[in-house]
């Protein structure tokens, strides 16, 4: 189980690499057109673009240390630093967009309002089409191995996305005699930057303080029940490296088995686990009923 865990992190890489070349292509691009065309919103969302550089940098480097195998030193391995990857990115993201919310803030009330030119807004378009498609790659591939870093990637796409959007309306509003729109709409990007970063924000430090749902603890009492000779789940314990958890669970069985089969039985909830949850550590201990 833990190769395969190895093998999604790899193939994770792909979608860090997609989002890093992506980011570099439209953030060169935006800056410069929104240099030319003076377009607030657009500049705001070629910063954002810049920023995400750094983040997918930091997610690739998460990955390739979550790659290495367990030491003396980290003998459940390296996975969490998936988890602090995505920590990292949400920080670099929030300060992106604290920068953008306070100079779109400077420019809206000093009164520097300057309608852009059209051309911004085919390429706010063209980028909101562009960064669906990557959304959509990363947000599959974030559930298909299961990986934290990645679909704090895609997250952090679709914002992206969502961000070209409102500034290619903002830059539209303003060809309608309405210039002030495409600095209103900058707010919106810092805005809608800072709830991005946030949400990662908070799932990583839950899971980096042994967080854990209650659904899934209780999705783990059911399978360890669902084999006949576990007749109780005394306690249920577990924590996330990663995208992977680490169950330690207390089972009661008949008080008339031996050791030996007593032995089996938690190798079996011990085999049950890992096969339907994907734990990478489970620790059972017996007791009898």
């Amino acid at each position: 189980m833990e190769q395969k865990r190895y093998s999604d992190l790899k193939r994770g890489e792909r979608g860090a690499y997609l989002s890093l070349v992506t980011y570099i292509l439209l953030a060169v691009v935006k800056i410069w057109v929104a240099y030319i065309t003076s377009s607030a919103a657009l500049r705001a969302d070629g910063l954002n673009n810049a920023t995400d550089i750094i983040v997918s940098i930091a997610v690739l480097i998460g990955l390739r240390i979550a790659q290495r195998p367990p030491d003396h030193n980290h003998p459940y391995g390296h996975f969490r630093a998936e988890t602090v990857a995505s920590l990292v990115a949400s920080f670099i993201i929030m300060l992106i967009g604290l920068h953008v919310l306070f100079e779109a803030m400077m420019n809206l009330f000093s009164g520097e309002v300057v309608k852009p030119d059209l051309t911004a807004a085919w390429v706010g378009a063209v980028s909101f089409i562009v960064m669906m498609g990557v959304y959509r790659y990363n947000a599959k591939l974030g559930k298909q191995i299961k990986s934290q870093a990645i679909q704090s990637v895609a997250k952090d796409n679709l914002s992206d996305a969502l961000v070209s959007a409102a500034a290619t309306l903002g830059i539209l509003g303003a060809q309608f005699g309405l210039p002030w729109l495409d600095v209103v709409l900058a707010v919106i990007v810092g805005g809608i930057i800072c709830k991005t970063a946030f949400d990662i924000f908070r799932k990583a430090t839950y899971h980096l303080t042994d967080g854990f749902q209650e659904q899934e603890l209780q999705a783990f009492r059911n399978t360890i029940l669902s084999i006949s000779e576990v007749e109780q789940v005394k306690e249920v314990k577990a924590r996330y490296y990663g995208s992977s958890s680490a169950v330690e669970v207390v089972i009661a069985v008949d008080r008339r088995l031996d050791i030996v089969d007593a032995h089996n039985i938690s190798t079996a909830v011990e085999k049950r686990m890992i096969e339907e949850h994907e734990a990478i550590g489970v620790l059972v201990h017996v007791e009898p009923s």
